[in-house]
């Protein structure tokens, strides 16, 4: 019965670090294209220089 047991806790453990990498793909894509988005559509500031969106 132990065994049984710990091969299904293994595949629990493999399933869940297998769905957070995938969620941690998306949210890494969607971040670069926000990123992008705000890099191609910055604003120009009232004396026609190019600004930048971020602050660092």
């Amino acid at each position: 019965m132990v065994p049984v047991l710990l091969v299904l806790l293994l595949i629990l453990i493999l399933f869940g670090v297998g769905f957070v990498l995938e969620a941690l793909w998306w949210i890494a894509v969607a971040v670069l294209v926000v990123w992008l988005l705000g890099f191609l559509m910055r604003g120009t500031t009232a004396t026609g220089s190019r600004s930048r969106w971020y602050r660092w």
